[in-house]
């Protein structure tokens, strides 16, 4: 078969299967198999695509036909700079991650300017697959730490950050449920990705995150805002007054995590959106001290 008719097959496969990126991921097949751009690839349109290569699609087909996630397939997903490794154990990472793993980056640089090139701490909550703790690392002077209550996820977590060079992360087996004020202290930036989906609407999610995706990492409990209630009540004791908060949060939650932040006594608190325009991004203050 060409690489046209092997496009055309995998694209029209995947669309039969219910899976309206087809086209996209026809072409991400492609390339990781031969190394050819997209636009490589239709270039070669009449080029053959080689018999091996053929049967390994056809096994990655098949299984995303059954709407198991490509980046499961492959075993990995970009995430900015990053090729990272993922499993059924972590989450695949998202571009609104993206969004606030850059967010957590500018304030870094920023506080480190205002710092004087003194030491800052970070903290991770929830790594998975550690893509926010990479971030953070590679800012200079930033020490960091990143803490998931799977141990299956540190180990994809420790994996991805060895490969790439961040050996310096210290990663920590802990439940965010069972903390304490007293477990962390002097932290200049915490960021986290919580579980916020509510208990009773997984069923509805799409099969690749239903079906894939694991079920720690989505459940946010009856209103979703289980996470963020215990951030609440803890982070203000673990950050410096002049130190931040940033979090990922779901669709139509913005409004409840400011009463709620508020409540809790916090001082600054600014919802902010992501690429696509909707409100993703809590930036939270626990003083009007902050330094920037």
């Amino acid at each position: 078969m060409t690489v046209r008719d092997t496009l055309s097959w995998i694209t029209g496969t995947l669309q039969s299967a219910g899976i309206e990126s087809g086209e996209v991921e026809a072409c991400w097949m492609l390339w990781q198999l031969t190394g050819s751009s997209p636009v490589q690839l239709r270039l070669r349109g009449d080029s053959s695509v080689s018999p091996e290569h053929l049967r390994e699609l056809e096994t990655w087909v098949r299984r995303r036909s059954q709407r198991e996630p490509l980046q499961h397939i492959l075993g990995t997903a970009p995430f900015l700079e990053w090729e990272l490794e993922v499993s059924g154990d972590v989450l695949v990472p998202r571009p609104e991650t993206e969004v606030l793993a850059l967010k957590a980056q500018d304030w870094l640089r920023r506080r480190a300017a205002a710092m004087a090139g003194k030491p800052l701490k970070a903290l991770d909550i929830g790594t998975g697959s550690g893509c926010l703790a990479i971030a953070l690392a590679g800012i200079p002077g930033v020490s960091v730490q990143a803490m998931d209550a799977s141990e299956a996820a540190l180990r994809v977590a420790r994996s991805n950050a060895a490969r790439l060079g961040f050996n310096g992360i210290e990663f920590l087996h802990r439940d965010l449920r069972s903390l304490g004020a007293s477990e962390f202290q002097n932290l200049d930036l915490i960021v986290s990705n919580p579980p916020y989906i509510p208990t009773e609407e997984i069923s509805g999610l799409d099969p690749e995150v239903r079906d894939h995706d694991p079920r720690m990492a989505l459940d946010g409990g009856a209103d979703g805002l289980e996470f963020y209630r215990i951030l609440a009540r803890l982070g203000r004791h673990w950050l410096r007054d002049s130190g931040c908060l940033l979090l990922e949060f779901g669709d139509g939650q913005a409004a409840a995590l400011v009463r709620l932040f508020s409540d809790e006594g916090w001082c600054e608190i600014s919802p902010e959106k992501d690429l696509s325009g909707r409100e993703r991004i809590l930036i939270v203050h626990p003083s009007a001290a902050r330094a920037i």
